[in-house]
């Protein structure tokens, strides 16, 4: 696969997500438990997004030559999420769900407009990154999969619980 090829697909791959939320509109129901346990669409988004800044983080250390360690100390794991405002999810010491309630819990209290413009950004830098790499660096550093699982392959996974959520939410709404 080339590069302009990889790039549509990813869009593509990323409209059916937008086209989910929108679908469900800017309303309260974004911000209402159950989607996938007490997550919202909300939540399910600021996951997207940690995940999404920790790949795209990834792609300007490779683009300007840095290397990436993952965290191998507690202390290390602090600093970063420190440093990053995010977890370190390349490190091994990251156990199980840690992670994502973490960042869950430090987006409740951001309004669900703003979570919505730092994912769109973000998978713009992304989307941007990939335009600059040439497709040797790509194919150097596995950019091509590393790529797909942090975005539409990770949307396709929770495209599936919202769907599933709405569907619940709106047979409910036609019993009412």
């Amino acid at each position: 696969m080339n590069k302009q090829l990889f790039i549509s697909k990813l869009i593509r791959e990323r409209e059916k997500l937008e086209l989910l939320v929108n679908r469900i509109g800017f309303t309260r129901q974004l911000t209402m438990p159950g989607v996938l346990g007490k997550w919202s669409v909300k939540d399910v988004i600021a996951h997207l997004l940690a995940h999404e800044q920790y790949l795209a983080d990834r792609l300007e250390e490779i683009l300007h030559g840095e290397v990436y360690l993952p965290c191998k100390t507690q202390t290390a794991l602090d600093a970063f999420l420190d440093e990053f405002g995010y977890p370190d999810f390349g490190s091994p010491l990251l156990d199980g769900d840690t992670p994502n309630e973490w960042v869950v819990d430090r987006y409740k209290n951001v309004s669900l407009e703003d979570v919505v413009t730092q994912e769109i950004n973000v998978f713009a830098s992304i989307v941007s990154s990939l335009e600059t790499m040439s497709e040797d660096m790509i194919h150097k550093h596995n950019i091509y999969e590393r790529v797909a699982n942090g975005t539409y392959k990770h949307y396709n996974e929770h495209i599936h619980d919202i769907k599933k959520w709405f569907a619940v939410k709106a047979s409910n709404s036609k019993k009412s």
